[in-house]
């Protein structure tokens, strides 16, 4: 249930920890702090999994990830594996395995580069797999596709039942949730972080920005300019077909992410970009970008060629100059964590990533390396703030 009640003192409502962005990242970060004891708070601007928390393809995704993201990945996907154990909940997920097929001898080498370069590195969860053992997998892809690489224990899940099922869990240790609460501006007033909403003041002594595409506006207002641009993501979904695709199927040479579920839809995305609205918070279908993906698919399961488009839509997601997400720690102010920016890849990441904020909140320091993630990586020459009334959340 969302929390409406307001102060009648005029008082700011007071927690341990504010948290601006109710998305998975957001909530789960929530979870993880309540579970340990801290009493949360997170402010919405509009209602939990609105934009990218509810507008991906759901993957549950450790292959491809750029080697930094790597250890984040494998010890999320080993959250999501037992994830009814942590919130009661398993989120839709299905362990189906991912498939990113090659359609050339020059995709392939590419593939092969890619295990190469993992193994190098220490991570085997990648395999590399030819032609015939593409078939045995899916029998009915299109004759062309000449091999791929393999992660069995990656799948999928529903973005808004994880999102959902993490803020449940979130609220009943105790964490509250104020949807259409927008946090126009913060500021740090002593040991305290301060959020203005329009539905009043509130108050805590750390502070937590999950808030995607708009995060990195709030950053500006304690002077750290993030990098960080909008996309408009989209998804769209088929009408009811025979099953014939088990694995969640990526490409190498083009953009996809492809899934059957048990009902018979089939599901496309795969990083579709869309038209962007960040002042008026909203992601437009892109019908002639669609259209190309649908090509896509036709290519490799041609006997889709007649299949009708049951509904698209788009919501919104913050990408960074580097693709990588920031995770930090503030380095202009204190007791503030950053998580935001993961570039349309970040649903996997979510219950994991939510683990290691609520450490950086709560000990100061994460279990990983988060390094390659850290705020002071972009150089900013103008340490200017800029007047917080223009900047809205």
């Amino acid at each position: 249930m969302n929390d409406t009640a307001m102060s009648t003192s005029g008082a700011p409502r007071e927690a341990d920890v504010l948290v601006i962005g109710g998305g998975l990242h957001g909530s789960s970060s929530a979870f993880h702090m309540a579970v340990r004891g801290a009493k949360v708070i997170v402010l919405e601007a509009d209602y939990v999994g609105r934009h990218s928390s509810g507008v991906n393809a759901g993957g549950v995704r450790t292959l491809g990830r750029p080697l930094p993201e790597i250890p984040l990945a494998l010890m999320s996907r080993e959250i999501w594996h037992t994830l009814r154990d942590t919130i009661a909940d398993d989120g839709g997920f299905v362990p189906s395995g991912q498939l990113k097929i090659a359609e050339t001898d020059a995709e392939l080498d590419e593939c092969r580069a890619r295990v190469a370069l993992l193994e190098a590195h220490g991570f085997t969860h990648e395999k590399l797999i030819d032609r015939a053992t593409v078939r045995e997998l899916e029998p009915a892809l299109a004759p062309h596709v000449t091999g791929g690489i393999w992660v069995e224990r990656d799948g999928y899940a529903l973005p808004y039942k994880t999102t959902t099922a993490f803020r449940l869990a979130a609220q009943q240790h105790g964490a509250q949730f104020f949807e259409v609460t927008s946090a126009r501006r913060i500021e740090q007033r002593g040991t305290r972080w301060f959020a203005h909403t329009p539905r009043g003041l509130f108050s805590a002594e750390k502070l937590v920005i999950t808030a995607g595409a708009w995060a990195g506006q709030l950053a500006e207002q304690v002077g750290e300019r993030v990098p960080v641009h909008p996309e408009g993501l989209m998804l769209m979904v088929t009408h009811r077909v025979a099953p014939f695709c088990r694995a969640t199927l990526g490409a190498t040479g083009r953009p996809l992410s492809f899934k059957q579920f048990d009902n018979g839809t089939v599901v496309i995305g795969g990083k579709l970009i869309g038209i962007a609205d960040l002042a008026g918070r909203h992601g437009e279908v892109d019908f002639a970008r669609l259209v190309r993906s649908a090509n896509t698919v036709v290519d490799l399961f041609p006997h889709l060629r007649h299949l009708g488009i049951n509904r698209a839509w788009a919501g919104v997601e913050a990408f960074t100059d580097d693709s990588l997400p920031v995770i930090s720690p503030s380095r202009r102010a204190s007791d503030l964590v950053y998580s935001f920016g993961y570039c349309g890849s970040g649903f996997q990441l979510g219950p994991g990533c939510g683990r290691l904020v609520s450490e950086l909140v709560l000990d100061g320091e994460a279990s990983l390396p988060l390094d390659a993630f850290a705020i002071e990586r972009f150089t900013v020459h103008d340490t200017s703030v800029p007047e917080a009334s223009a900047i809205t959340h």
